[in-house]
């Protein structure tokens, strides 16, 4: 069997490590030539995952047609907001009647699609029963030493999920498959703007009382938006939300989490971005959040605080203030 995998960052390598376990040969395309030929040369992605080696059976190429060609399973690992002109261009070299799962996170700006909404919106229609989506808590540099990882897969159709699940499991590796596709994709893609909101929390110094409170009402929120586009309410207590939702908020690694500290500790945004390797998805998600909310009429407050704080410039202690001084409600009223 051939994999593909669209997207050379470190959760991209990462899962391509993993289907090297049941894959002859695993072909990973990247922008960056240097980084194609370390990963060639070396077994290593120096740049997001260094000091871990990869599967001789990962191959890694500049060239889209020379990725996708002859593959039996395709993963899309680009950031969301690339996603788009990605497929563009590998639009005319996809394999026909093969999975294609998005593993990205978020919700397109303008739009508001979500990863598989816009992979309908790409591809011609035959592309679509093939169409999943692999969510669930998983840090790429814990899935690349091989630590054990449970996630979710989600598609339309049963089947497309069960051939993922087989390429994919393995003695660390295990997936769980659903058809709330919706529910999968809200679940992963708003927890990374509660993840902001718990960092800030953290970097203003207000205790685990606070952050529990952020992960619980963040939660809420996330399933009042998801149940309203159509997905089934017990997703979100599952790996793609409450498990996803846990793991970015408190987990070290979290890119979001770290954003959001440092949004506490009073830095620019723009500041914190220019540090970082790779992509905080939670930044521009939170836009989509409040175009979502204001679209829906569905209350998002956590997430409306984190958009205003981002794009706005609003102080993090005066949306904190806000937040707690909120009209007074029952906890079941939905809002």
């Amino acid at each position: 069997m051939r994999g593909s995998v669209i997207g050379a960052g470190s959760f991209g390598t990462a899962l391509a490590n993993v289907l090297a376990v049941n894959c002859d040969e695993v072909r990973l395309w990247g922008r960056e030539p240097s980084a194609v030929e370390a990963i060639n040369t070396r077994h290593e992605n120096a740049t997001y995952l260094k000091g871990i080696p990869l599967s001789e059976r990962v191959r890694a190429t500049t060239d889209l047609e020379e990725a996708l060609s002859g593959s039996e399973m395709v993963v899309l690992a680009t950031p969301s907001h690339a996603t788009r002109e990605v497929l563009a261009r590998a639009k005319d070299f996809l394999p026909r009647s093969v999975p294609l799962v998005t593993v990205s996170k978020g919700i397109e700006n303008g739009t508001l699609l979500t990863m598989t909404e816009l992979l309908e919106d790409c591809l011609p229609e035959e592309f679509h029963p093939y169409v999943a989506v692999l969510s669930g808590p998983s840090f790429a540099k814990e899935l690349a030493r091989r630590m054990p990882t449970v996630v979710t897969i989600a598609s339309h159709w049963d089947k497309v999920a069960q051939r993922c699940q087989k390429a994919l499991q393995t003695d660390t590796f295990r997936s769980y498959t659903s058809t709330d596709v919706v529910g999968v994709q809200y679940g992963g893609a708003l927890k990374n703007v509660i993840a902001i909101a718990a960092g800030m929390a953290d970097g203003l110094g207000m205790g685990h009382n606070a952050r529990a409170a952020i992960i619980t009402r963040g939660l809420a929120e996330i399933t009042r938006l998801a149940v309203r586009k159509g997905a089934n309410p017990l997703t979100l207590s599952g790996l793609s939300g409450m498990g996803d939702l846990v793991l970015t908020c408190t987990g070290e690694l979290s890119r979001n989490r770290h954003v959001g500290m440092e949004l506490g500790k009073g830095r620019k945004l723009p500041d914190i971005l220019a540090e970082m390797k790779e992509v905080a998805e939670g930044v521009k998600t939170a836009k989509s959040a409040r175009d979502l909310s204001l679209k829906t009429g569905v209350e998002l407050p956590i997430c409306e605080q984190v958009y205003l704080i981002a794009y706005e410039g609003k102080n993090a202690k005066m949306a904190v203030v806000d937040l707690m001084t909120r009209q007074p409600k029952s906890e079941l009223s939905g809002v």
